[in-house]
């Protein structure tokens, strides 16, 4: 339950960012959120979920072309901020983080999306990254 905490606040961030809201370093500061939130989360869990915006933000590119790649017409210009954001956080933890199962980060960001995203994006965000898995395996 810790990682999702982090998680959450991860997509959070990267939603705020692609919103324009906040900058880089504040982002990474974490002022936005509660300090009663911070407190529960604990170091580890605040310098994981930096891990993810910071890695997600430098490899935007990357993660970007191979969320569009999977797009059938559509552009991701037109996807909804929540669920770009979700697809962000865990394209990157697919593409970075090996250590952890992809079948955890799908269902992480399954869980998320139907928490916080619109009604059925949980089904768009489990077929993009569906899709998106086995190719990560034939590139590696």
């Amino acid at each position: 339950m810790a990682r999702r905490k982090s998680r959450i606040l991860a997509f959070q961030a990267l939603y705020a960012w692609d919103a324009g809201a906040a900058d880089t370093e504040r982002l990474l500061d974490f002022s936005w959120a509660s300090d009663d939130r911070l407190e529960r989360m604990g170091e580890d869990g605040k310098a994981f979920a930096r891990l993810i915006i910071s890695g997600t933000l430098e490899n935007i590119k990357q993660i970007d072309e191979i969320i569009s790649s999977r797009l059938v017409n559509w552009e991701i210009g037109r996807l909804n901020k929540v669920d770009l954001a979700i697809l962000r956080m865990s394209v990157y933890s697919l593409l970075f983080q090996k250590d952890i199962h992809p079948s955890i980060i799908i269902d992480e960001a399954v869980d998320i999306s139907r928490e916080y995203g619109c009604d059925d994006a949980y089904r768009f965000i489990n077929g993009i990254l569906g899709a998106i898995e086995p190719g990560l395996k034939k590139e590696a």
